[in-house]
């Protein structure tokens, strides 16, 4: 979502004077996850290796760990206790438990642990006890846990002076604040092995505004931070970037689609959200992407970079779990379709992107156009 609307700075204005107003149903493919499939798609490429997926109950870290067990990597997962959970509020969202044995069932290896990731002793309790489980080693890092999502909902097209000043905690500490925690803690286990990979799960919505002020600026750190800590981690072997999904077609994005919240909380039109989650990515994509950096002996060149999960794809050779290839965020015959430009979507091929170095010219931080403004 975040990624579109950065997209869509670059393009000329006229492009958004034709935007499609019909709604598209939202549509699920339902795929058969049977084990033998994943072992022909992604061999167990992991195996021996220990990772942790923060917030994996469902969404995109549900993907990444299901798709990290498949690979062969013990997985630990967190979670907040069920009865704190987000899925103790709304009906049909997984849990922890489900995603530890959604891993099992595939032939993998998972460990789920209740960790608040807002208690700092029940974080640093958690990297002690994958410290002792595995002999201090932790080979994967994945921030993902956040718990901003009922802060967004309540702030949907309010103004930051118009919420509560501490909505800034609400999105920040579970997410970028304890990102740092996470990374520090990890980073002291894979020093020393001269090897490891952190991913922090993050967004185009820290190049653009989306949603509200914290979540924009948690985002931009996010991606800040992974930069920085890579030049920390410069010639110890060890790897640290930000991952970019496209849209997601999680369990939660999918409700707030149909309830409409995501049209008040973005300014973006329920039909362009629609299509947009009909031609977006499973989480399990960015699971896939997770598992090929891991597997990749020379990512540490990619070490501080934002990377896009459908440029990885392209590069690795992997597809979603239904074998489709969903929209890079980059393609510009994609943003010209969305923008209600089909017909001249249709000449313009695939490799035809928006370069990378010039989705920089999508952030308004030293801009003085003042329609970016108003």
């Amino acid at each position: 979502m975040a990624s579109l609307l950065g997209l869509s700075r670059l393009l000329p204005k006229s492009a958004f004077a034709a935007l499609s107003t019909t709604p598209a149903a939202i549509q699920s493919r339902h795929v058969s996850m049977s084990s033998r499939l994943f072992e022909r798609d992604i061999p167990r490429r992991l195996e021996g290796q220990v990772a942790l997926v923060t917030g994996a109950s469902r969404g995109i870290g549900r993907g990444i760990a299901l798709q990290l067990g498949e690979a062969g990597a013990t997985v630990y997962i967190t979670g907040r206790k069920p009865s704190d959970s987000y899925s103790s509020q709304k009906d049909g969202l997984p849990s922890l438990e489900r995603t530890a044995k959604d891993i099992r069932d595939r032939g993998g290896d998972a460990i789920f642990v209740y960790c608040d990731h807002s208690n700092d002793e029940e974080v640093k309790q958690l990297f002690e006890r994958i410290s002792r489980d595995n002999e201090r080693t932790l080979d994967i890092l994945v921030n993902n846990a956040f718990s901003g999502i009922v802060s967004i909902e309540r702030a949907a097209g309010k103004k930051f002076f118009e919420c509560d000043p501490t909505m800034w905690d609400d999105i920040n500490n579970v997410g970028l604040r304890n990102a740092y925690i996470c990374a520090t803690y990890a980073a002291k286990m894979m020093v020393p092995r001269r090897s490891g990979l952190i991913v922090n799960i993050s967004s185009a919505g820290g190049l653009q505004y989306f949603f509200n002020v914290a979540y924009g600026v948690g985002k931009c750190a996010m991606d800040r931070m992974a930069t920085d800590m890579a030049l920390d981690l410069k010639n110890t072997g060890v790897t640290c970037v930000s991952l970019w999904p496209g849209m997601a077609k999680t369990e939660l994005g999918i409700q707030m689609v149909k309830a409409g919240v995501l049209p008040r909380a973005t300014g973006m039109k329920q039909s362009l959200l629609e299509k947009s989650i009909l031609r977006g990515e499973t989480p399990e994509f960015v699971g896939r992407a997770v598992v090929a950096l891991a597997n990749d002996r020379n990512a540490v060149k990619k070490s501080g970079r934002i990377l896009i999960t459908a440029d990885l794809a392209s590069e690795y050779g992997f597809t979603d779990i239904d074998g489709s290839t969903p929209m890079n965020m980059r393609n510009v015959n994609g943003a010209l379709e969305y923008f209600g430009w089909p017909t001249l979507a249709s000449y313009v091929p695939d490799f035809v992107k928006v370069p990378t170095w010039a989705l920089h010219f999508g952030s308004y931080k030293f801009d003085d156009r003042q329609s970016n403004l108003q």
